[in-house]
Formats: structure tokens, C-alpha cells, sequence
């Protein structure tokens, strides 16, 4: 599967990763990379739907496999509504095997484990330790990813069971891999290539499991179930892929909710050429609308829009980006993107994981530069509500990622959100080490 990263709604180009890798932990390529290396044989064109590469079923491994990835984290949060901060360290461990091809059929089960380490100072929203602001990492063991493969030729690829799902930037459909517990569905997978510029996409979905894991008490943030059905054409050519999709998702565990979205994407980047020389300078640019309806026993309340304009420039190692993502809202009801691996946009404090009724506007900048194993990233938002003229603050977001051996990663990550005319001022901080082959 394909790992993407964000910092706000800029999307920072990886290469495929390892399974289980789709966190902020993986960023080791930035744009500039990917816009370096995009002609390499196994990097085809066509697979460049919004910046996220997908292997293949003609290149997928042959051999089989086991799977291995722990991931060692300190998390804290202090949250001005609280009289005390939180600290969190947890352990996630996953174990997994994949299996050799025959005549186009391969399989993956994965199994995850999460627990926690040093006393339970945080709110995991299974403990009950409500005196104590979230962080969602509750313990927990479950299945992870069960699913069979099957790809009869190299344009066609089905997946059956469950499995990690990413569509596009993951605004819509993730993983939500920065989380412990990784988000998986219960799903069907279908992908095709028509020619060389066209693939064509389908999913049904019959269950999530959340990041707030198996053995949560609380059902529906464990799992929902659903009747959904993804449909996704992407159409490459010269520097950038247009994208149009739909949703339809029918949540039975929260009917109220059930909604469609209908959305049109276009990513692109290139560099700037002279005589067929690189010049080292390049550039991005991402835009999207897409409009969000009831469906099936939704409220019929749900209407509104998203927008995203977002541009950025590439030069020697940095990527300098500025944008503005809005998500509608009337007052009532707003966009809501419940399926996304959400801490990747709108600022690594977390405060708008549910969009609130008034909407969201979020205007950033953003930073990156890659020093050999170092990646580093800074992002600033404004963060206003898109219906009245509340302002409810700005955030600053910084990260360093090492790399420092085969197969090991090491992270520094902070979030500082100060609010404005609502909410409460939260700072974050995180340290990670990652192990995963």
C-alpha cells in the first residue's frame, strides 16, 4: 500500500513504504525527491493520483515474507482546559506474514498489539481517566490486516478482507497511521489501468476498524459498521493527475451520519527545464472541490462544500508551500471527513478533528527540507470558521525525522495551537523510535 504524510494539506511525497508505515514517522522523501527520481523504472506515471504511488500488482513481491514493526512513543499534552498535562509512553508491536505469489494469488495476516507503559496518565478513552486530556492509544490487540490478493494481469489488482485503505491524500479515506491502533477496513478492493493515463478504482467497504481499537468498551468508537462504496477515475498526463471520485457511505452504526461526497481533484508538479536540463527549481500545485450530501438514513440537514487551492515551490532540497483549505459549514452542519486519517491536516494539535459547525477555514504555510537521513518540517495555520467571523486561532507545527540505520527511524515532533475567540491554548510534544521490516 501506498504511505502518505502531511503537514497541514500539503502532502509530502513517500515512496511506497513498509505495511504499517503511513505515519509522520515515514517522512524520509519530500517532493523534491519524488520529482527527482518520478521517471525511475517502477514509478509509472499513471500511479501519480494526487501524489500517492501505488505498486503495481505487477511488481508486487514474489517471495514471501514475515513482518515486523515496533514503534516506542512518549506523548504530551497540555491542554489549558485541564488542571493537569498528560503523558502517555506506548509500545505498538506488529507481527505479520506475507505469502508468495502462485499464478497471481498471495495473502497477508498481520496481527497489532498496543500498551501502555509507566502508569496511565492520559485519557486513552478506554481507561476512564477523564480527569486527564486524550491520547487515543488505548491498549489493545487485534487483527490488524487479513486479506487475499489477486492479480491475474498487471493492470488489475483485487484485494479481499481486511486491509489498509488509502484513496488519494487520505483526506477522505486513511489509515490513520500516526495512531497506535491503525484504522483498517473489512473491505473489497478493486484496481485497473486503462492504457497508459487512466486508472480506475472501487471499494466496498463493511466495517472500520478505528484507531480506538478492538477491545474498546465503547462499540461505536471501536467500530462502525457500514455499507459503503468507493468509485474513484484518475486520469494522468503531463505533470499532474485529475481525479474525480465518490462516496457513498452509509454508516449503520451511526445512521445520522450516512452521507455522500462527490469531488473532483488536481495534483501536479514539475520542474522547471532549460535545453532538457533540470534547473533544480520545480514547483506543486493541488486544487479540489468536492460537495458533500445526505445518503441513505443521513440527516438531511448535511450540505455542504470543500475547497482546496494549494501551491508550492521546490528548490535544491526545500519545499516552501501556501494554501487555504475550506471545509463548509452553516451553523448547523458541516463537512465531516470521519474516514480520513485526520491528524495529517489542520495542525498537528488536533483540535479540529470534527469540523465544527461553523466550518473551517485553514490558511498555512509550510517547510521542508531533507539533509541526507534528516528530515525536517515546519508548518504555520490560521484557523477561522467559514460561516460568521469567529476566529479561533493560529497554530505553529515543527518536526525532525532521522533516519539513522536500516530499517530505523527516530522522531521529534511538537504542536503549539494558541486560540483566539474559542477553545483553550494546547501544546503538544512527541518522541518516537521506530523499528519495521
Amino acid at each position: 500500500m501506498c504511505a502518505a504524510t502531511r503537514s497541514g494539506p500539503a502532502l509530502t511525497w513517500i515512496k511506497a513504504a513498509p505495511a504499517g508505515r503511513a505515519d509522520h514517522a515515514s517522512i524520509l522523501n519530500t517532493g523534491a525527491h519524488l520529482m527527482k527520481n518520478r521517471h525511475r523504472p517502477g514509478w509509472p506515471a499513471w500511479l501519480l493520483a494526487g501524489g500517492c504511488l501505488i505498486a503495481p500488482a505487477a511488481q508486487a513481491q514474489t517471495a514471501s515474507a514475515a513482518i515486523f514493526d515496533a514503534r516506542l512513543r512518549h506523548e504530551h499534552v497540555d491542554d489549558d482546559l485541564f488542571a493537569r498535562p498528560a503523558d502517555a509512553s506506548t509500545l505498538r508491536l506488529r507481527l505479520g506474514y506475507r505469502s508468495a505469489v502462485h499464478s497471481g494469488w498471495s495473502s497477508l495476516i498481520e496481527a497489532e498489539g498496543t500498551t501502555h507503559l509507566f502508569g496511565d496518565r492520559y485519557n486513552s478513552s478506554d481507561n476512564g481517566r477523564t480527569e486527564f486530556p486524550a491520547i487515543s492509544d488505548p491498549d489493545n490487540a487485534e487483527i490488524n490486516q487479513a486479506y487475499v490478493d489477486y492479480a491475474p494481469d498487471p493492470a488489475t489488482h483485487l484485494r479481499a478482507g481486511r486491509q489498509r485503505l488509502v484513496y488519494d491524500n487520505q483526506r477522505f479515506i486513511g489509515n490513520s497511521g500516526w495512531r497506535q491502533n491503525e484504522q483498517t477496513f473489512d473491505a473489497l478492493d478493486l484496481q485497473h489501468k486503462l492504457g497508459t493515463h487512466t486508472a480506475l478504482r472501487y471499494s466496498w467497504l463493511g466495517r472500520v476498524q478505528r484507531v480506538f481499537g478492538a477491545d474498546n468498551r465503547q462499540d461505536n468508537l471501536a467500530r462502525w459498521l457500514l455499507d459503503a462504496h468507493l468509485f474513484s477515475v484518475a486520469y494522468h498526463r503531463g505533470p499532474g493527475t485529475l481525479t474525480g471520485y465518490g462516496h457513498f457511505i452509509d454508516n449503520r452504526s451511526l445512521p445520522l451520519s450516512s452521507h455522500r461526497n462527490l469531488g473532483l481533484r488536481y495534483a501536479a508538479m514539475a520542474d522547471f527545464d532549460k535545453q532538457g536540463v533540470a534547473s533544480g527549481l520545480g514547483w506543486t500545485l493541488a486544487a479540489e472541490f468536492a460537495r458533500q450530501s445526505p445518503y441513505a438514513d443521513g440527516d438531511r440537514r448535511i450540505g455542504a462544500s470543500y475547497r482546496l487551492l494549494e501551491g508550492g515551490l521546490v528548490w535544491n532540497g526545500y519545499t516552501m508551500k501556501a494554501g487555504v483549505e475550506e471545509l463548509g459549514g452553516d451553523g448547523k452542519t458541516a463537512f465531516q471527513t470521519p474516514l480520513a486519517t485526520l491528524h495529517a491536516f489542520n495542525g498537528w494539535a488536533d483540535r479540529f478533528l470534527t469540523t465544527p459547525a461553523a466550518g473551517l477555514q485553514d490558511r498555512y504555510l509550510g517547510w521542508n527540507r531533507k539533509w541526507g537521513k534528516v528530515t525536517a518540517n515546519l508548518a504555520w495555520h490560521d484557523f477561522r470558521a467559514d460561516h460568521g467571523a469567529v476566529h479561533y486561532g493560529r497554530e505553529w507545527d515543527a518536526s525532525v525525522a532521522w533516519a539513522f540505520a536500516p530499517h530505523w527511524n527516530a522522531l521529534v515532533k511538537a504542536a503549539d495551537y494558541r486560540a483566539d475567540d474559542v477553545g483553550a491554548d494546547v501544546g503538544k510534544t512527541w518522541i518516537s523510535l521506530e523499528y519495521s521490516r
